[in-house]
């Protein structure tokens, strides 16, 4: 039996991640999650796909994911890489080791998965991957150093990416939440934001269904905000 859609999602075992696997299989697609706590595994399995227990910042745990999803499906039409939480301390407090995890959390998160999906997605002709970003990528704030220094790089990845592959109809795009429910709720941070609410994983997850459906087939190399209207004006 043929599967018309796979879709590969990392740190998929809560929050965004998560909501996202459960949206890409509500619309059809077979799902292959990453997670470093077991829970991407145990919602994969409620999903009907494939999960692994690793993490992105290894190579060889990536590689068990694309390749389960490879043995299972045969293709790997989605990838959506999601990332965890890196190091916040003042900015000159951070040290050498800290920067470097920051680098491997909110960069190179990415940049593997990308390794191995890429040729799959040029064997098969198309090919679409969005990364969670952050609201915060092009006007960074002290609250989060390493992510947004580290971020801003990966706008301009997807930038190079999207330029490289774009003519192989593989297509490459950042979504940049504000402050979402996956998040502690602060009465001080909602009053910042235009809708006077936070945003939800839910809301996240269809924002990044709609970009990797054909109707964003024309879309790639763009950051996408998502946060109420909080960095409207950058």
């Amino acid at each position: 039996m043929s599967v018309e859609k796979v879709a590969v999602i990392t740190a998929g075992g809560s929050g965004m991640g998560a909501e996202s696997a459960r949206r890409l299989a509500g619309d059809g697609y077979k799902v292959a999650i990453l997670s470093s706590s077991g829970k991407g595994e145990a919602l994969a399995k409620e999903l009907g796909g494939v999960g692994v227990t690793g993490s992105n910042q290894s190579n060889d745990d990536l590689k068990r994911l694309v390749d389960s999803a490879m043995k299972e499906w045969g293709r790997i039409d989605v990838l959506v890489n999601s990332a965890g939480h890196g190091p916040r301390a003042a900015l000159n407090e951070i040290t050498d080791e800290q920067w470097h995890t920051g680098m491997d959390v909110y960069l190179m998160n990415v940049i593997r998965p990308v390794r191995l999906v890429t040729p799959i997605m040029q064997a098969q002709k198309k090919g679409a991957i969005v990364n969670i970003s952050t609201a915060w990528v092009f006007e960074p704030s002290t609250m989060f150093p390493t992510s947004a220094v580290f971020r801003a790089g990966l706008a301009a990845y997807t930038k190079l990416f999207a330029d490289t592959y774009a003519a192989e109809n593989i297509r490459m795009n950042n979504v940049l939440p504000g402050w979402i429910d996956s998040l502690p709720a602060t009465e001080e941070r909602r009053e910042t934001v235009p809708m006077q609410r936070y945003g939800t994983s839910a809301e996240v997850a269809a924002t990044i269904a709609f970009l990797v459906s054909d109707g964003a087939g024309y879309i790639t190399g763009q950051s996408l905000k998502v946060d109420g209207g909080l960095m409207r004006s950058v």
